[in-house]
């Protein structure tokens, strides 16, 4: 494989529910600079440099987003961004990147990214996407790359590793058991000390040809639409062929399409740091923290509390004698939540959904 050949599909459609009031529609979690002091989408694309050329890096989006995250790459950015023009979840997202892909080059190898990670050890990351891409160059295999565990997580999904799977010397690689749902914490616990589980990170690479027939076996629908879009003779025709296609196709995720079906799935076990940020209790890690362990963002005063995590945008935020609170102050909203009851955040944006009158905020 030479880096003509190398390509990458960056997923950036999520509306990141869980970070409201500071995510919206209209600025979803990708587009902020959560951490790292760059938005994620920005982080993404910069994290593949030396491994994918920027022009042959696609964005699958919806649609609404496509110029924000142009704005966000800068003026010139040879990075492509496709829109959705509705959701259809991770198979039809992979697979319009897919044709992105193939008009340009029918032997591509292509690694499956998401916008909205953290990633560290850069260098270890650059160099799993480098070797998974020669061997799946290699071979017929679908590689997911799965997340070494540091802690019994119910977050995550998990995948458990079979026996060894090795090709021209290259180790580190496995014959993929099956896949898990997301655990109660006894069961993770359970599965960190067999040492056979990863995470599963939603993080793939595979050749064109590879994952066509995986389509073409079990998704002969969304096999056939990558064939017809490949054939557009320019970015915009295969806009308006998605447009076009897009309503109708199925919705489902890539794990129930494929990967829970495919018999030549590998995986290998990425040893960098990596986190989905799947919510505010998450980003504490990420953020500078006070002696109370409280973790601050933006323009706070906090007295006699502990334990809180404070992002305040745009104006002051005080918070005295409270703990393990998540206060986040965006946009003329604020909001206060007990850390305990994080997750039910996106049902909270279910809830004012209902309500017309907030759409502006959502």
């Amino acid at each position: 494989m030479t880096a003509e050949n190398a390509y990458a599909l960056i997923m950036a459609g999520g509306k990141g529910e869980r970070f409201w009031p500071l995510s919206t529609a209209r600025r979803p979690k990708q587009l902020l600079a959560l951490t790292g002091g760059q938005p994620l989408i920005v982080q993404a694309v910069e994290r593949l440099k030396g491994v994918v050329p920027s022009e042959r890096i696609v964005v699958v989006t919806n649609a609404a987003l496509v110029e924000p995250i142009r704005a966000l790459l800068g003026e010139g950015s040879p990075v492509g961004v496709l829109g959705e023009p509705v959701g259809r979840d991770t198979a039809a997202a992979i697979a319009a990147g897919a044709a992105w892909i193939k008009r340009r080059d029918p032997n591509a190898v292509f690694a499956v990214l998401t916008a909205d990670h953290i990633i560290g050890d850069l260098p270890v990351f650059r160099e799993t996407l480098t070797q998974g891409m020669a061997l799946c160059a290699e071979q017929d295999v679908l590689l997911t790359i799965g997340i070494e565990p540091t802690e019994p997580s119910s977050a995550y999904g998990y995948i458990e590793a079979g026996d060894a799977w090795e090709t021209n010397g290259q180790r580190g690689y496995f014959h993929v058991r099956r896949f898990v749902e997301k655990p109660d914490r006894q069961t993770a616990k359970s599965y960190l000390q067999s040492g056979r589980y990863a995470w599963n990170s939603g993080m793939f690479i595979w050749s064109i040809r590879s994952i066509q027939a995986a389509f073409a076996a079990f998704q002969p629908a969304l096999a056939k639409r990558i064939d017809a879009w490949a054939t557009c003779e320019t970015d915009a025709a295969l806009e308006a062929a998605l447009e076009r296609d897009f309503p109708a196709l199925c919705k489902i995720s890539i794990d129930y399409a494929v990967m829970e079906k495919a018999t030549n799935i590998v995986i290998c076990k990425g040893r960098f740091a990596w986190d989905d940020v799947g919510s505010w209790p998450a980003l504490k890690a990420h953020l500078p923290t006070d002696g109370q362990g409280n973790a601050i963002q933006g323009d706070c005063a906090v007295v006699d509390s502990g334990d809180n995590i404070v992002v305040s945008e745009g104006r002051l935020t005080a918070l005295v004698g409270v703990r393990d609170l998540i206060v986040v102050q965006a946009d003329g909203v604020t909001l206060v939540c007990d850390k305990a009851h994080a997750q039910e955040i996106k049902a909270l944006v279910a809830q004012l959904r209902q309500q017309s009158e907030r759409e502006s905020i959502l």
